[in-house]
């Protein structure tokens, strides 16, 4: 599976944990090149093997989050099988872990002690509430995360409940954040020649991304709330419907692009009226309606043509169909179609971010459980066939 020419090839990591902050954290390192160690429990494996929709009960998610992963089956409610950790951990540059705080320690693997036989060692651990502080022995899922961090009070319509996003943002940005912090401790090695604990929290890094909305209570005494599609007081700027049903995002609220969105509704006395930032704002709802009027007259590839004509920002709502077939997703790679032992192939998201010289690359969709713990225990632990059968008789290993 190691591509030398990969930007992260050389790195083993070493993946604990389910379901997918954890794992999404290693699908990503996984795509940049590093060697993917998934340590799943023997018979059921990960549950994302099953989780979302599902063919003949086999997630169709599966494929993509454990890609470019090696799966060995291990028990760790076991002595033995916690021994093969600690000892497959002196053999990694990382351990990417997503269990309720404690239980790495609770196990006998607590950090100081795989330090001492693997002082370069980079622990990531991904939770819902950190390491610390007076909840941090909860369990916490990305909603949880979602709802504590601030985004869900800002995410739907004025007057209707907290809506969530539709995918596990809290999850995804968690794992975006674990990725950041590993290769940072990573490269921190590089000068001291040490390892850390690399601690984060799904609340923490949703609250990273909510922007200035404490500065705006404290210092103004505004509270953000829901306002649908549009941003209060930037316009225009949110999705107007078409002729065939469809969606289209504008974004015209600097000057002089709402000057060019004007000239493509053909509309010349709507310029004067909201020629300013301040005068769109005021009236925002006024122009939103006389947009609207506009682009439900037209299709919607009328509507982006003629907008694309004036240079004004502007993008489909794509739903899964539109994803699949959008001329500009395919151009850039971004969906992958691979054979995953379905009646055909898995589509995918490609890989995040392009590179010049050493782009990152699928090699094997999500393994089948347990399928590489023979070759783990044997090339990295170095143990005979004996050994393995021994371990395997025991149900250790599976």
């Amino acid at each position: 599976m190691p591509d030398d020419s990969l930007p992260l090839a050389g790195l083993r990591v070493l993946e604990l944990g389910s379901f997918i902050a954890g794992p999404f954290a290693g699908q990503l390192l996984g795509d940049l090149g590093a060697d993917i160690i998934k340590v799943e429990p023997p018979g059921t494996g990960d549950p994302m093997r099953a989780w979302g929709v599902t063919i003949d009960g086999r997630s169709l998610w599966w494929p993509a989050i454990a890609r470019n992963k090696q799966s060995v089956a291990v028990d760790l409610r076991t002595d033995r099988g916690r021994l093969l950790m600690r000892d497959l951990v002196a053999h990694v540059d990382i351990v990417i872990e997503n269990f309720k705080p404690g239980t790495l320690v609770k196990w006998g693997l607590p950090y100081d002690e795989l330090a001492a036989k693997n002082p370069g060692l980079v622990l990531t651990h991904v939770s819902g509430f950190g390491q610390s502080g007076p909840r941090a022995h909860e369990p916490g899922f990305g909603a949880i995360g979602e709802a504590m961090g601030g985004i869900r009070h800002t995410t739907g319509d004025p007057g209707l409940a907290p809506a969530r996003a539709g995918i596990s943002l809290g999850d995804a940005l968690a794992a975006l954040f674990a990725v950041i912090g590993t290769l940072a401790a990573v490269n921190e090695r590089h000068r001291s020649g040490r390892g850390q604990e690399v601690d984060v929290a799904i609340y923490e890094a949703v609250l990273a991304l909510m922007e200035s909305t404490v500065a705006d209570f404290e210092l103004a005494g505004v509270i953000r709330g829901r306002s649908g599609g549009l941003l209060p007081g930037v316009a225009p700027s949110n999705a107007y419907p078409t002729a065939d049903g469809r969606d289209v995002v504008i974004a015209a609220n600097a000057d002089a692009v709402f000057a060019r969105l004007v000239d493509a509704m053909e509309r010349p006395d709507l310029a004067l009226p909201y020629a300013t930032h301040a005068a769109r704002a005021e009236r925002q709802l006024e122009l939103d309606a006389l947009v609207a009027d506009w682009t439900r007259r037209l299709d919607a590839e009328d509507v982006l043509a003629r907008l694309e004509a004036h240079s004004v920002p502007s993008g489909l709502i794509n739903t899964a169909p539109d994803l699949a077939a959008d001329s500009h997703i395919a151009a850039r790679d971004m969906i992958l179609r691979l054979a995953a032992g379905f009646e055909r192939a898995v589509p995918m998201a490609g890989i995040v971010p392009k590179f010049s010289r050493t782009p990152g690359a699928v090699r094997t969709v999500g393994p089948e459980l347990g399928e590489h713990t023979d070759i783990v225990l044997r090339e990295v632990l170095g143990l005979g066939e004996n050994a393995i059968d021994e371990l395997r008789a025991a149900h250790v290993v599976a």
